[in-house]
């Protein structure tokens, strides 16, 4: 297994900033994605560490190595695009052992490799097709197969998913984690989907035009972001501008357009900070229960409801300010008017 060091990359295209002291690092055998949104970097820094762009300074390093100036082949690191780039005219089994071939691997080693990996991708019982007899997500798994079939010292994923409809998607984010975690490579992956990221990931670094946003864990990014910019981005939220007015040892309170919110903790904020709220944290009072400790309630006119099947999102009016919520199970028939209340330990504050 592979580390990848990132050390103070930076990458120019004329005047245009692509990466800016970009540092990170990325453990043997992790899954680690790259997100952001369109435009931001990733896949300019997937290339950089795959060897197919240099960049305008910093360095990449394997195993402590610098790797920086080698080519591709030299540093067996393989990329696979979001086109599959499968031979037509080619079995499963012959795209597969391809890259084998090429490496001039004796015919019993290759063979045996590709049953490995035929195995692991769970095509074993399809070598035989051409890729035009396959499904989109059979073709995936070809062209990881394929990757994976030379060892890679690390794997780079761009997009992979970006094709498929909705529901191949879904299945396709367990098959690649496992996949990967059976092969035991470390795998760099890009993507912009907030749910593939969250739902795969070891640990996910956010980009945002060019710039490191934030580095951890998915349950960090999506409970404990960074800023704005990380809380709206990865996943839905309420952002609601506020006033610092009170803190002491177990709690921030803070004036807001539609009263006073109660946030867990002490933290070292300035007096005017963003207040996050995940739509989902948000609940409606039952009738004549009362106010428990740690909650804040607020009256709500409803606006609008989207049935989402498993759940429901309302759109709400608190004095001025717009609310998402989302109930689940899905409230059908909410009343004009809504009691709706957070726990302090969901009210999340951020810097301006």
């Amino acid at each position: 297994m592979t580390s990848i060091g990132i050390e103070h990359l930076s990458k120019r295209f004329g005047d245009t900033v692509a990466l800016s002291d970009i540092s990170l690092e990325v453990a043997p055998g992790e899954l680690f994605f790259l997100l952001g949104p369109s435009g931001c970097g990733k896949s300019t820094l997937l290339r950089i560490i795959a060897g197919l762009q240099s960049p305008t300074s910093g360095r990449v390093l394997f195993n402590g190595r610098d790797v920086t100036d080698l080519p591709t082949e030299k540093r067996n690191a393989v990329l696979c695009f979001q086109s599959y780039a499968l031979w037509p005219h080619m079995s499963v089994r012959e795209n597969v052992g391809f890259g084998l071939e090429r490496r001039r691997w004796p015919r019993e080693r290759r063979e045996a490799r590709i049953d490995e990996v035929l195995k692991l991708v769970r095509l074993d019982e399809l070598d035989q097709r051409k890729p035009n007899e396959l499904s989109g997500g059979q073709q995936q798994r070809v062209a990881l197969a394929r990757a994976l079939a030379v060892s890679p010292a690390c794997l780079l994923l761009d997009e992979p998913l970006s094709n498929l409809d909705a529901q191949l998607r879904l299945r396709m984010r367990g098959e690649i984690r496992r996949m990967c975690r059976s092969a035991q490579f470390t795998t760099i992956y890009v993507t912009h989907d907030q749910r593939e990221a969250l739902s795969i990931a070891d640990r996910i670094a956010l980009l945002n035009h060019g710039r490191l946003v934030q580095v951890g864990t998915p349950e960090d990014l999506y409970l404990r972001p960074a800023n704005s910019f990380a809380a709206a981005f990865v996943g839905q939220t309420n952002l609601i501008p506020g006033e610092v007015v009170e803190r002491n040892a177990d709690h921030t309170r803070v004036q807001t357009a539609m009263g006073v919110l109660s946030a867990a903790g002490n933290g070292d904020w300035p007096d005017k900070i963003i207040v996050s709220i995940r739509p989902e944290r948000l609940g409606a009072a039952r009738d004549g229960e009362g106010l428990r400790a740690g909650v804040s309630r607020f009256d709500a006119k409803l606006i609008e409801t989207t049935f989402l099947g498993e759940s429901s999102e309302h759109l709400l009016d608190v004095a001025g300010q717009r609310l998402r919520m989302i109930s689940a199970p899905p409230m059908l028939h909410p009343p004009e008017r809504i009691n709706v209340e957070v726990d302090a330990r969901d009210v999340v504050l951020l810097r301006e």
